[in-house]
């Protein structure tokens, strides 16, 4: 999934796929359709390194903070 206005080479968008990949696999792995039902929601490595490649990818690198 490639959004709009992003090249397929963006290696932010690229981080961001595979996280995505990855933590759906754990979510299916458990039975699950979202993090919240999990124990581990607020102390997994796997769901942070999802949420940053998110930032990362919003940012393209550059650093700040969220900001809503």
């Amino acid at each position: 999934m490639i959004r709009p206005g992003t090249s397929p080479a963006d290696p932010y968008v690229l981080a961001l796929e595979e996280k995505t990949r990855e933590l759906k696999a754990c979510q299916t792995e458990h039975g699950y359709k979202s993090c919240l039902p999990c124990d581990k929601l607020t102390d997994c490595p796997l769901r942070d390194a999802y949420v940053n490649a998110v930032y990362e990818s919003m940012n393209k690198g550059q650093g700040g903070g969220f900001e809503f």
